[in-house]
Formats: C-alpha cells, sequence, structure tokens
C-alpha cells in the first residue's frame, strides 16, 4: 500500500516541503530509501524500525520503499525520522484514514524507544506550512513555541511517537500550542542584565557609540589593556533600538535554522551581539560547509558582531566580511545550490594600539620598536579600515572617576535619543528601499542628503591637509556628521558636526602609529 506524509527542508532561511511517500509490497525483500538522502536520513530505517518495534507495532517484513520528493534536492539531518514512521504504519494499514496524514506537515527525530527529539529549523518549517495551506504542524514540543509564532496554523508538540499515532487513530485529542507573539515579543525588549551607566567616566567613548548605535556606524575601538573597549561594545546593544516584529521574526528564523534557539524559545526579542573568538576560521565567520549553515555574520543580523583584538584574526577571515559588509548578505554557491544569507550588522571591533598595548599611553611607556606600532596596525587591510566609519581612542579612567559616585547615563537616556535619530532617518529614506540608516546610504544619496555649508567645506578642507587625512574619509565623515546633525535635529550639517565626525578618523591620519 502506498501512503504519503510531508516533511520539511530547510535550504537557507527557507523551508521546502517534502513528500515523504512509503510503499508496501509483498514482491520482494528489504528496506529501501531514495530521494538523494544523505547518511543521517538513510540511518532514520534503523530508529523507525527499533521505535515501531519498542511500541508494540510491527515493520513489515516485506518491500518497504521511502521515497522523499522531490528526488532532486539533496535532504540532510534526522527530522524525517517521524513523518517516515508515521508513513510506514499507514502503509501498513496499522493507522487508518491515512487521507489524514496529508492535512499536516510532521517532523522530528526518534529515539529507539520512540521519544521525539528537537529538531532545526522550526519556525521557517511553520511558515512554509502555512503558505502551502496544511491544517497543522506535528513537531517536538520543545520546539512547538517556536513555531507557534504563526498564526493560523494549528502546532501540536508531541513528546513520544505514540502520542502521534493515537491522535491519527482518534484514541488521542492534542491540544495546540498557542502563543501571544506580541505580548511575550514587548515583554522581553528592555530587559537587558547591563547598562551603561555601569560604566565610569569614558563619556567621550559613550557618545562615540551613541553616534554608531544612532547612524549603523561601524566603529573600532583603540586603545591599552584594561581601559574598557570590551565593556563598552557589550552594552551597546542596550541603546539599540528595539527589534521591529519582522526583524525579530526575520532573526529568530536564522538563529532557529542554525540550532542556536533555546529550549522551549520563542521569538529573539533582542538584537544579537555576537562575539566570535579570533581562531575562528573564514567559514565559520560568514556561513558555508557541505550543508550550508549560517555563521557569525548571519547570526549578528539585525544586531553586533564584535571582533575583539581585531589584528589577531587571520587576514583571510577579516577579508572575506568585506562584500557582505557593503551588500548585507553573503551568498553561499555550491554546485546545484546558491543560498543566500542575511548579513545586515554592525560591526565593532577593538584593537591595542601596538603589540604591548601602550602607544600613546598617557603614563606608560611603549616597548615596541621603531616601525612595530605601523606594522601591527598593517594587520588590517586599508578596504576594511574604509568601511569602518569611526576610529575611537580609548584612554584609561583616571582614578578619581573611579571612585566617583555620581550618578551616570542610563541606556535608557541615551536609547531614546538614538530611537529619535533613527526615526528622521526613516522619514528621510522612506523612497529608498533597504536603508533604514545614514551608513547605508550610497554614494549618490550622500550627495543629496549631506549638503554642508562654505564654512564647512573650509573645516574639512582644512582637516584633510593638516591632520593629512586620507582621501576615503571623506565619504565617512559627511555620514558621520549627518547623523550628530540628527542627534542634534538638526536639518542642516553645521561646521561642528564636522568637527566631531573629523575626530573619529583616528587611523586615517598619516604616519599614525609611527
Amino acid at each position: 500500500m502506498l501512503v504519503k506524509t510531508f516533511g520539511s527542508a530547510v535550504y537557507g532561511v527557507e523551508a521546502i516541503t517534502i513528500t515523504v511517500e512509503v510503499n508496501v509490497t509483498n514482491q520482494g525483500q528489504h528496506y529501501f530509501i531514495v530521494g538523494l538522502p544523505d547518511n543521517a536520513v538513510k540511518e532514520s530505517l534503523q530508529r523507525v524500525e527499533s521505535a515501531i518495534k519498542s511500541n508494540q507495532y510491527y515493520m513489515p517484513r516485506t518491500k518497504l520503499v521511502v521515497n522523499l520528493a522531490p528526488a532532486d534536492i539533496k535532504k540532510t539531518g534526522s527530522a524525517f525520522d517521524l513523518p517516515i514512521a508515521i508513513g510506514t504504519l499507514g502503509a501498513t494499514e496499522q493507522i487508518q484514514n491515512p487521507e489524514r496524514l496529508e492535512k499536516f506537515v510532521i517532523m522530528g527525530e526518534l529515539s529507539l524507544d520512540g521519544e521525539v527529539r528537537p529538531i532545526k529549523g522550526a519556525l521557517p518549517i511553520a511558515i512554509q506550512a502555512r503558505k502551502e495551506g496544511f491544517e497543522g504542524l506535528i513537531l517536538p514540543a520543545v520546539n512547538a513555541r517556536e513555531a507557534a509564532m504563526v498564526n493560523n496554523l494549528k502546532v501540536f508538540g508531541v513528546t513520544h511517537i505514540n502520542e502521534v499515532i493515537e491522535f491519527f487513530k482518534d484514541e488521542k485529542t492534542l491540544v495546540p500550542t498557542i502563543i501571544d507573539t506580541r505580548a511575550e515579543f514587548a515583554n522581553a525588549q528592555s530587559d537587558f542584565e547591563i547598562d551603561f551607566c555601569d560604566v565610569k567616566g569614558q563619556e567621550n567613548i559613550k557618545r562615540a557609540l551613541e553616534i554608531a548605535a544612532a547612524g549603523g556606524h561601524n566603529a573600532i575601538l583603540i586603545g591599552p589593556p584594561g581601559a574598557g573597549k570590551t565593556m563598552l561594545a557589550k552594552r551597546l546593544p542596550t541603546i539599540l533600538p528595539p527589534l521591529s516584529l519582522h526583524e525579530a521574526l526575520e532573526t529568530t528564523k536564522i538563529h532557529s535554522v542554525a540550532g542556536k534557539l533555546a529550549e522551549n524559545a520563542t521569538i529573539v526579542s533582542k538584537r544579537p551581539f555576537r562575539s566570535p573568538h579570533h581562531t575562528i576560521s573564514d567559514v565559520a565567520l560568514v556561513g558555508g560547509g557541505g550543508n550550508p549553515q549560517p555563521g557569525e555574520i548571519s547570526l549578528a543580523h539585525n544586531g553586533v558582531l564584535f571582533l575583539d583584538e581585531l589584528p589577531e584574526f587571520k587576514r583571510t577571515v577579516l577579508e572575506v566580511m568585506r562584500q557582505p559588509m557593503e551588500e548585507r548578505k553573503v551568498t553561499i554557491s555550491r554546485a546545484k545550490v546558491a543560498l543566500d544569507f542575511p548579513a545586515s550588522f554592525m560591526l565593532i571591533a577593538s584593537m591595542n594600539p601596538c603589540p604591548c598595548g601602550y602607544f600613546n599611553h598617557p603614563e606608560k611607556d611603549c616597548s615596541c620598536g621603531p616601525g612595530v606600532v605601523q606594522k601591527y596596525l598593517s594587520r588590517i587591510s586599508g578596504p576594511l579600515l574604509d568601511r569602518i566609519d569611526l576610529h575611537v581612542e580609548v584612554t584609561p579612567v583616571a582614578f578619581s572617576e573611579m571612585q566617583s559616585s555620581r550618578e551616570y547615563e542610563k541606556s535608557e537616556v541615551i536609547r531614546a535619543r538614538v530611537i529619535a535619530a533613527r526615526e528622521i532617518q526613516a522619514a528621510r529614506y522612506k523612497e529608498n528601499i533597504g536603508v533604514y540608516a545614514n551608513a547605508q546610504i550610497s554614494s549618490k544619496t550622500l550627495k543629496e542628503v549631506c549638503v554642508i555649508s562654505t564654512a564647512g567645506v573650509n573645516l574639512l578642507k582644512i582637516a584633510m591637509e593638516k591632520l593629512n587625512l586620507s582621501a576615503r574619509a571623506y565619504d565617512r565623515i559627511l555620514k558621520v556628521s549627518r547623523t550628530i546633525a540628527d542627534l542634534a535635529a538638526s536639518t542642516d550639517i553645521k561646521p561642528e558636526h564636522l568637527a566631531e565626525a573629523i575626530q573619529y578618523r583616528s587611523l586615517d591620519r598619516e604616519g599614525w602609529g609611527g
């Protein structure tokens, strides 16, 4: 008897519905699974057989053929165990009404005793199931809350294969999981354990990070060990604008596909903060592999990618970031498929100014020899630095500041200013598709929105000549000054806005570091 069930395969951050055809005949023996399965899928028949027999059902002793259609798409992972098992029981008439099976998408890995284990990509699977008009989705209970964010689809979480069998035999009623997505999303958006008010002093660095957050600018923090670079960077998400519901769902899809969501998790309500170690490989950073998975830059989508000790990263790792930083996506190409992963992130990097860490330190002497500082800086390529808008020099906190008992500005106060500036930019770029912040504008748009006065032109000319700024700094200065003007709710870019933007181009100065 031939029976069809339905599963789903995840490619990139989207899902494709897979028809699981199970045919049991009396002509022949052995079990076969076809449709371009990988080893994990091929091994499913052993898990399915054990799970079925462990629960007092029987496996056919004759020929069993499982086809995963469409057959030209590679199927990976163990999540097809449950639809294959239910299809087998339907094909052997241990489950009646096999046409009812076709109303549901079924996914889950089976243990040998029939326990249903978690899967990856529950959210995109649920979105695709609703799109194709299925009545419901049956999947592991720990993934149910994640999938239940999709409305107009019944999501049933199960812990054991017997629950599914009894449901299709009308011996048990499954209760759908219901989630109030908007309420859960709203409740967790401002729940941070850290705050900018915890940071003593460093007002100039806080100001620079506020500008970076307001305009979506990339930034690099340069300073000696212990100056607070990492501590400040970790607090950046607390002042970024809250995720919109669309951004949150997009971010959740990526984390779901990568298997990074916690058990019983729902929506990602806060902007991601990813901080990979400097030993990371280029594939782990941008994504890829035999079965392409999102890398760190995609996991940081709509959030912050923090690279601590930037010169210690391998040159090849840093260079592969250049194109995704411009296009805000990364394309992973294979012989038969090309997948796009979103990668719209803010890059925040930190580094010591030299190998010993004390170049330009106000109190300690640098022990590095001639040319060593410049050689250390040259580990970061010019094209990568060209994509970093703010170069911020971090100095150690004075003892008097550390002992100070005064209250510092809280993140929520800074965040309110950032949100106000972002609203100005959203109104300005409403006709520009895909542009939400000053850092994303093109050269053409830059000329339209960054008009400066004669006094501003003269100031910029003097700065370029006197401070030996490179030509590549010009556009960056204009973008940052536009953001500073937005923070001040100023329609025009004034000379003082340009002057502040100019000081954030430390690494463009000729002879910096020797």
